[in-house]
This record gives structure tokens, C-alpha cells and sequence, in this order.
């Protein structure tokens, strides 16, 4: 049995002409070194994308909503999950749930993960120059319809009738132009890696102990009901998933993990998002020197990417990275190979008997 009670990975992906974040354009924020614009997916996108990938069943989500009466208005609450950790998206991603006059459960997830960002500065971030998206009506104009309204203080008013456009159009000497365009848009282009470090201590183990809850009382009965075992970690009492169910999450997991991709980016911006190289240790060290960015003695400011084998670290490279690294061998079972050792490790954890 391992005695590793953490396991770190580092992902390297390439990512083209793509958006990470689609709800408010491309997410970034500066480095503070080089003052480049660097390009991100938060580590909450990444997790949500990794929790997809598992392809098991999910906790059913409650969405909550207020109608004011007075006002005639619907406001969404907070929503509520089950806190049921039967599901494998609640026993990974943990959950809470704070309601007045109900006690308040908290599992902490025992992935914590990254955002994905460039590997350096040097090596990828936002697109220059920007681009302007368009919506474009010039084929079969009637069929598209035009709208325009008086403004008075800026404020909306009155829709022109189509006499009263045309008459405007004429006297003012101006024409709408068919196409609409939406200004300022960016992409991200580049070398990108992510981190996950696995709590095993936690992977598995739902804490009992009554002062911090992590299960509401009827879900402990279930759970105990469920063949969950009565256990002990470094945090005190738990309730320990069963072995028929971990080797089901543990292989799902691994895919996840390392098959991960961004579904919520928009049609026009889909990028496959390659996976250049996977590292794997028990050492969060290790994996940062696998697989880093350097700075190359040129003047112009240039860095190059570097996956170092000498490090203390399983690597798992793809053919894709000799397309960005000089030198670099890959395989074409790279990923099958990662996520075989992901497997390895967390089914050699001692979950049932971590104090001995």
C-alpha cells in the first residue's frame, strides 16, 4: 500500500485562436514580472470540466427562487445541493449548504486545482490585435427585421414607423448599415498548464465528526445503510466509501482528469485543446520542474518550453510535443499511460486504515 497521502499532476495543453470564458469575452489578468496580459481558465471552470468528464450519475441540484408580490418580480437564491456524497460529483467536488433554521453542512473538495495559464509569459497569452465579431444581414434583407427608436435624454422612446424612418434617412442623408458589429473581442493562443493535487486522505472519507458537519444526519444513515465504513483519518472519525464503489469512481476519475475539456466555450471559438505532456507525482516541486517554461539568452525576451525527464516525476509525453518542444519523443498511448498510473496510485491508497 502507498503511504503518499497527496498526488500532484501538471498538464500541459496547447490551445488555439480559442476563448476560455465566454460570458464576459476572454478572462486575463497581468503578470507582474513582465506586464503581459495573460490568459486564463479559473480553477473552477477547470474543476466544473473535470466533474463533467467523470460520465456518472449527478446529485439532483435545487434552484431557488423568490416572487416579490408588490413587485411582480422572480429573483434566483442560492441553489442547494443534497450534500449526499453517494454521488460522485458531490463526494469530488464537495458542497455546502447554509439555510436559516437548518444546520449548515461543508465538505471541502478533496481535488484542488489551478487555473489553466500560460506556461510563461513568453509563451502564451491574449491575440494581437483584437477582432470584431459581426452579424450580417445583407443576404435576404427582408427577411431580417430593423428596429428603431427615438431617444429624448437618453432615454428610449416611440419605434419610428417605416414612413417615419425613410423620411429621416432621406433628409438626413444617411443609410443602416447591414452588418453589426460587436468591438474588442479576444482569443487566447499559446502553451497552457494546469495543476490538480488529490487529497487522499480525504478522496474517499466523509468526515463524522458532529462540531464541523459534512452530512446531514439522514445522509450518515443512508451512507451507514449503503455499506459505508466506519473509519479514521488524521481529521478524526469518517465514514469510508466501499471498496466496490471507489473501484468504480477511481478509473473515472483518472479519465477525467487527464481527458478534461472546456464545453462551454462558444462554436466559433472551439479549440481541441491538445494535451502536450502529463507529469505525476507525490511531490508538488517535482512537477513544476518537469514540465516549466525557461528564458532563453536572446535578447528579444524569448522563453522556450522545457519537460525535463531528470525530474523526480512519472512524465507522459504526446506525439503533439515535438510540434513545441526541440527534442521532445512522445507516444501515442501517452495518455492511456497517465491515466493507468493515476489509477495505480489511488488504488494503492490504505484508505480504511490511514491511523494505525
Amino acid at each position: 500500500m502507498s503511504t503518499s497521502q497527496f498526488i500532484y499532476v501538471r498538464g500541459i495543453r496547447h490551445a488555439e485562436h480559442t476563448v476560455f470564458g465566454v460570458n464576459d469575452g476572454q478572462k486575463f489578468y497581468y503578470d507582474p514580472q513582465f506586464g503581459i496580459k495573460m490568459a486564463y481558465s479559473s480553477g473552477q471552470q477547470v474543476k466544473r470540466s473535470v466533474i463533467e468528464a467523470l460520465d456518472m450519475p449527478f446529485a439532483a441540484i435545487t434552484f431557488n427562487w423568490e416572487i416579490d408580490k408588490k413587485e411582480n418580480k422572480a429573483s434566483q437564491k442560492e441553489p442547494h445541493s443534497p450534500c449526499d456524497p453517494s454521488f460522485p460529483d458531490q463526494l469530488l467536488g464537495g458542497y455546502m449548504k447554509a439555510e436559516s433554521g437548518n444546520m449548515t453542512v461543508k465538505r471541502r473538495s478533496p481535488l484542488s486545482i489551478s487555473a489553466m495559464r500560460p506556461l510563461h509569459p513568453f509563451l502564451g497569452g491574449i491575440e494581437h490585435p483584437t477582432e470584431n465579431l459581426t452579424f450580417d444581414r445583407s443576404t435576404y434583407p427582408d427577411h431580417h427585421e430593423v428596429k428603431v427608436y427615438w431617444l429624448d435624454n437618453k432615454k428610449r422612446g416611440a419605434e419610428l414607423t417605416k414612413e417615419e424612418l425613410d423620411t429621416w434617412l432621406t433628409t438626413n442623408r444617411r443609410s443602416l448599415p447591414n452588418r453589426a458589429f460587436i468591438q474588442d473581442q479576444k482569443r487566447a493562443t499559446g502553451l497552457f498548464v494546469y495543476d490538480i493535487a488529490i487529497d487522499l486522505r480525504t478522496l474517499f472519507c466523509v468526515s463524522t465528526n458532529k462540531l464541523e458537519p459534512e452530512l446531514f444526519p439522514e445522509i450518515e444513515t443512508k451512507l451507514r445503510s449503503a455499506g459505508w465504513i466506519e473509519g479514521k483519518n488524521i481529521f478524526g472519525g469518517c465514514l469510508i466509501c466501499p471498496q466496490t464503489k471507489r473501484d468504480e469512481i477511481i478509473p473515472a476519475l483518472a479519465k477525467a482528469i487527464v481527458n478534461w475539456r472546456i464545453t462551454s466555450n462558444q462554436a466559433r471559438t472551439f479549440s481541441l485543446m491538445e494535451t502536450v505532456a502529463i507529469a505525476i507525482s507525490d511531490n508538488a516541486n517535482q512537477i513544476a520542474y518537469a514540465i516549466r517554461g525557461e528564458l532563453s539568452d536572446d535578447a528579444n525576451k524569448k522563453a522556450v518550453p522545457v519537460i525535463d525527464a531528470n525530474a523526480n516525476a512519472d512524465l507522459f509525453i504526446t506525439p503533439i510535443a515535438a510540434s513545441y518542444i526541440v527534442g521532445a519523443i512522445g507516444s501515442a498511448n501517452a495518455i492511456n499511460s497517465a491515466e493507468q498510473k493515476l489509477i495505480e496510485l489511488m488504488s494503492n491508497f490504505d484508505y480504511e486504515n490511514q491511523i494505525k
